[in-house]
C-alpha cells in the first residue's frame, strides 16, 4: 500500500521512471532524521498514484463520450444531415490524434506531467463551448479542441499509469477502467443536462475539468510545502535505463491491425444511438442513454481483457474480443426488438473493450524504451484512422441507410481479427 502522503510533484523517480515514495519524518526519540519509506518491491502495483491517475482519466474520457452523446441532440435540435453528424466527429478525433504521437514525442523527452492535467482541462472547455452557437464550423471547432486536449492528455498520462502498474497488464486495465467510467458517464449526464435544457447548457459539463484541476493544482501545492517542512530533496526525473530492445517492425505489423480494427469502429459508437431511434422508434433521450450501457459493459470488458491479458496472453485476448464484437454487431442487427438489440449493445460493448487496455500494453512491449512514443501512435493512429472514416460511414448511411453502414464496419472488423493470426509475439521469434 502506499502512504497517504506519496506525491505527484514530480511523478517519476529518476532512475526507474516509476513513481516516488515520500513518506514524513519519523520522531524514534529527542532527535531523528528524516526517514523515507521505502519503495515497494519491483513489479508491485503502486496503488495511490494509479488510483490517482485513474480518475483524472474519468473525467478526461468523460469528454470523449461526451461528444458523440451530444451528437444525437444536434441532429434532431439543429436538423444536422448524418454527414454533418460525422464531419463533428471527424473534428473532435482528426487534429488531436494526429498530434497524439507528437505528444508522445515530447513526453518521451521531457516527461512533462503536468500536460495530463492541461490536456483534461481543455477537452472540458471544448465540449463547454460547443453549444452555445448553431453554426457547425464553430462545433467543429470547439470539439476539435476537445479531441486536442484528450490527445495531449493520453501519452503523459498513460506513461504515469504504466509507472505506477509495473509489468501487469491488469494495473493498466485499472487505468482504462477509468477512462470507461468516464465514457459511460458521459451520455448519462449530457441526456439529464442537454435532455433537459437544451444544447445551451453545455457550459456545465465543463465543471468536472474545472473541479479536479484545481483540486489537482492545490493538492500539488500541499505536497510541496509538506515536502519542503519535512526536508525532503527535490526528484529531478531522468530518462530510465533502457528496457529490452525496440522492435518496430512488429509494432508495424501490431499498428496496421489496429488502424484496421480502428476503421471497423468510426461509425459504431456514433450511430447506435440513431440506429435504436431510427429503427425501434425509441427517444432521443433513451437512444443517448444506450450509449451508457455499451460504455458501462466496456467496464466490464477492460478490467477481463487486463486479467486474461496477464493469463492467456495478449494476442490470444485480443482475437476474444475481436471474435464476439462483430458476432454480437449482427446480433443488433437481425434483432427483432430493442430488448435482444439493448442485450447485443451491451455485448458489443462488453468485446469493443476487451482490446483497449491490451492494445495499449502490447504496443509497450513492442517498443519497451519509448512508452510514450508507443501509447501516443496506439491511440493516435486509433482515433485519426476512426475520425477519417467517421465521414465515410456518414456517407453511406445518408446514401444507403445505417444498417447498411454499420454492416460495412462489421466487415472490417471482421478483418482485423483475421491479422491478429499474423501479428509478431513481442520480444521473440514466431507468430501467435
Amino acid at each position: 500500500m502506499t502512504d497517504r502522503h506519496d506525491t505527484v510533484d514530480s511523478l517519476e523517480s529518476p532512475d526507474t521512471g516509476a513513481l516516488p515514495m515520500v513518506a514524513p519524518p519519523r520522531m524514534s526519540g529527542p532527535v531523528s532524521e528524516p526517514a523515507t519509506k521505502p519503495p515497494p518491491a519491483a513489479g508491485e502495483i503502486r496503488r495511490g498514484p494509479l488510483a490517482l491517475m485513474s480518475i483524472t482519466h474519468v473525467v478526461n474520457d468523460f469528454y470523449s463520450g461526451a461528444v458523440p452523446a451530444l451528437i444525437p441532440f444536434m441532429v434532431m435540435e439543429r436538423n444536422y444531415t448524418y454527414a454533418a453528424a460525422s464531419a463533428i466527429m471527424l473534428a473532435a478525433n482528426l487534429l488531436g490524434s494526429i498530434l497524439q504521437p507528437a505528444f508522445g514525442l515530447l513526453v518521451d523527452r521531457w516527461r512533462m506531467p503536468w500536460l495530463a492535467v492541461v490536456g483534461f482541462l481543455l477537452a472540458g472547455v471544448g465540449v463547454g463551448v460547443s453549444g452555445l452557437t448553431q453554426d457547425l464550423v464553430f462545433t467543429c471547432l470547439a470539439v476539435a479542441g476537445t479531441g486536442l486536449g484528450v490527445a495531449a492528455y493520453h501519452p503523459a498520462a498513460t506513461r504515469l499509469a504504466k509507472a505506477a502498474s509495473g509489468p501487469h497488464t491488469s494495473g493498466l486495465a485499472i487505468f482504462s477502467v477509468g477512462g470507461n467510467i468516464g465514457m459511460a458517464l458521459a451520455p448519462l449526464a449530457v441526456s439529464l443536462v442537454i435532455g433537459s435544457l437544451g444544447l445551451a447548457a453545455t457550459p456545465l459539463l465543463a465543471l468536472p475539468a474545472v473541479v479536479l484541476a484545481l483540486a489537482v493544482a492545490l493538492w500539488r501545492g500541499i505536497e510541496r510545502a509538506r515536502r519542503s517542512r519535512a526536508g525532503a530533496p527535490a526528484v529531478v526525473p531522468s530518462r530510465p535505463a533502457p528496457v529490452g530492445k525496440d522492435d518496430w517492425a512488429g509494432f508495424g505489423g501490431f499498428s496496421a491491425m489496429v488502424i484496421v480494427a480502428s476503421a471497423g469502429s468510426a461509425g459504431i459508437q456514433a450511430f447506435l444511438a440513431l440506429f435504436l431511434i431510427n429503427e425501434f422508434g425509441v427517444s432521443t433521450e433513451f437512444g443517448a442513454g444506450s450509449l451508457t450501457l455499451f460504455t458501462g459493459m466496456g467496464v466490464a470488458g477492460t478490467l477481463a481483457g487486463g486479467w486474461m491479458a496477464d493469463r492467456i496472453g495478449h494476442i490470444r485476448t485480443l482475437r476474444l474480443g475481436y471474435l464476439i464484437g462483430p458476432l454480437a454487431l449482427a446480433v443488433m442487427l437481425l434483432a427483432p426488438g430493442t430488448v435482444v438489440a439493448l442485450i447485443a449493445i451491451g455485448v458489443l460493448g462488453f468485446a469493443a473493450f476487451i482490446p483497449f487496455s491490451v492494445q495499449v500494453a502490447l504496443g509497450m512491449k513492442y517498443l519497451p524504451n519509448r512508452i510514450g512514443t508507443s501509447s501516443g501512435l496506439t491511440l493516435g493512429l486509433g482515433a485519426t484512422v476512426g475520425g477519417l472514416f467517421a465521414p465515410v460511414y456518414g456517407f453511406l448511411a445518408d446514401g444507403h441507410g445505417l444498417r447498411f453502414a454499420l454492416i460495412v464496419g462489421l466487415a472490417v472488423k471482421t478483418l482485423a481479427l483475421v491479422m491478429t493470426f499474423f501479428l509478431k509475439k513481442p520480444g521473440g521469434p514466431g507468430r501467435a
